[in-house]
């Protein structure tokens, strides 16, 4: 803006920005040249509390309490005595989400998970160790891993990848769900994040950021009608509503998972032997991270299989293995994010823990880019 309008007044400035924020009281318009709800603008939280309180004269009546008792009783009026199903990773937001269902519909709700080959170490067990025996929910564990990883043979393009695993996900839930008597309705965890980056606001396909989101790549025929309770919500308020609901921090805090798991962390294709040796690279990224207690202190932390080999030396031999890349990022919702500076022994410690117990590793680079212009997933 170089121009005052009429029956505005400038209400801030900068050195380099003469006209920073208007305000015309008479009308009750307000703007702002700068985004007040990210992170790192000052006082950020105080403009819009103020803007919603002291000018929209909002109560403030909104809380995680009201949010539950308002989803459990829109679930209920929405499904009635159908069965809904819902695909279950272990994540905060499949959790949230189940408990949510459990809550409002009892054995009605029926979560599925599907094992597609491309999870964490031992992640299939502990998953339904927990949700089996200490929540007793109806859960259907199915292992497609073979199914996902016939389609996968031979593909690099990453917008391949995620759109085939994205398939193969809708058509096992399909399979899955038809065994299910009177099931009308398919739950999902997606998030507002979710929402925006996976949905064009000018419908070009170029502008989406994450196509491979449920939210992105449901078929127009699906059978099942969506729920999705936490479609409004950011991860934090998600995390919030966890404890309320009594999940331990275990699960709370667990770092994002991408959906379409490890496919996306190898680059190039993914086989069986790959994904056996980033599971192992991931589980000591992890150990370490949780070791020197900034598991809950970082967004993300995890590891990507290159598709490139470097020269080194194991004992007095000369090796020609794989390299792995480490990332690490801070983030408030996702939308945005910095790189950690890990502490040098932290690395260290990670670095040659990989390159010692992996066989197949010889070399562990650090990722430095923030999001934007890069995004936190390679791929």
């Amino acid at each position: 803006m170089t121009k005052l309008p009429s029956g505005f007044h400038v209400s801030a400035h900068t050195t380099n920005t003469p006209i920073a924020a208007i305000s015309n009281p008479k009308k009750k318009i307000f703007a702002v040249q700068f985004h007040p709800e990210v992170t790192h603008t000052e006082k950020g939280n105080q403009i819009l509390s103020n803007f919603l309180f002291k000018i929209c004269g909002c109560l403030g009546r909104w809380t995680m309490q009201s949010f539950i008792r308002e989803t459990i009783e829109n679930i209920k009026k929405s499904v009635g005595k159908d069965k809904v199903v819902l695909g279950l990773s272990g994540g905060v937001d499949s959790s949230v989400a189940a408990l949510l269902l459990h809550r409002a519909i009892g054995k009605n709700s029926r979560c599925i998970f599907i094992n597609n080959g491309l999870l964490r170490k031992d992640e299939p067990e502990e998953v339904r160790k927990v949700f089996r025996n200490i929540y007793h929910l109806n859960l259907d564990y199915v292992d497609r891993s073979k199914r996902f990883l016939t389609r996968l043979k031979g593909v690099t393009d990453p917008e391949e990848k995620r759109k085939i695993i994205g398939d193969e996900f809708v058509k096992v839930f399909e399979e899955e769900a038809a065994k299910v008597k009177a099931v009308k309705y398919l739950a999902q965890g997606t998030l507002y994040p979710d929402v925006i980056e996976s949905i064009s606001p000018s419908g070009a396909p170029s502008r989406k950021i994450k196509s491979h989101h449920n939210v992105g790549g449901l078929p127009e025929h699906m059978k099942l009608k969506l729920i999705e309770p936490l479609r409004e919500l950011f991860k934090d308020e998600v995390r919030a509503i966890g404890r309320e609901l009594g999940l331990p921090d275990g699960i709370i805090q667990r770092q994002p998972f991408p959906g379409p798991g490890l496919a996306i962390r190898i680059i190039g294709e993914v086989t069986e032997e790959r994904l056996n040796l980033l599971r192992e690279v991931d589980k000591r990224v992890i150990d370490e991270i949780r070791t020197a207690n900034l598991y809950e202190q970082v967004w993300q932390s995890f590891a990507i299989l290159l598709p490139i080999k470097s020269v080194g030396i194991m004992g007095d031999e000369r090796t020609y293995e794989n390299v792995a890349a480490l990332r690490c990022v801070s983030s408030f919702d996702g939308m945005t994010a910095d790189w950690v500076k890990l502490p040098y022994e932290v690395m260290e410690k990670i670095s040659n823990r990989i390159i010692n117990e992996v066989k197949g590793v010889n070399r562990v680079v650090y990722d430095i880019s923030s999001k934007p212009p890069a995004t936190i997933e390679w791929e």
